[in-house]
């Protein structure tokens, strides 16, 4: 055989080799690339109470005062149904898929609600006027996968006004 044959022949035995020994290493097969997560699902669920989501979110019957109600707090709070609240939820619902703004999200938001919030206003047997307060994600929270809102029923649609003083009807 000739040399440069030999010396070709050698080195593609070494690489073959090196290859195989790379590919059988233990070590070597952790350093692989992972599979991508699950895209989000558009179904949901509704977070449990261990379930922290970075937006208001309460299930029906909750009791709650918000900043945009209650000038004192910062942040939307749960408030016990006997003592002077601003609103209560009356209705979980899931935004629906492909909304691409705020704006689109508020919409949606005031959507889901309507149905709920009518029935639960003709229950409360006046005593009005009733408010919708719908509390959701976000659109950057909205593109995460987060859809989990909530209806609410006020009494007020602003600062320093009424407040309920019991659960709705």
């Amino acid at each position: 055989m000739q040399p440069r044959r030999v010396m070709a022949t050698v080195l593609t035995v070494l690489v073959l080799v090196a290859g195989a020994a790379l590919w059988l290493w233990p070590d070597a097969r952790k350093h692989r690339a992972a599979a991508p997560p699950p895209a989000p699902s558009s179904a949901a669920p509704s977070p449990s109470p261990s379930t922290a989501l970075p937006y208001p979110y309460f299930t029906p019957g909750t009791c709650f005062d918000h900043p945009q109600l209650s000038e004192v707090i910062t942040k939307a709070e749960e408030r016990p149904c006997e003592q002077p609240h601003d609103g209560e939820a009356i209705a979980d619902v899931v935004l629906p898929d492909g909304l691409t703004s705020d704006t689109q999200i508020g919409r949606a938001l005031r959507d889901l609600c309507k149905a709920p919030l009518a029935d639960r206003e003709q229950r409360q047997g006046g005593g009005g006027p009733y408010f919708g307060f719908p509390l959701g994600p976000y659109l950057q929270y909205y593109q995460q996968g987060m859809r989990q809102a909530t209806c609410t029923m006020t009494v007020s649609n602003q600062q320093h006004g009424r407040k309920l003083s019991g659960h709705l009807t």
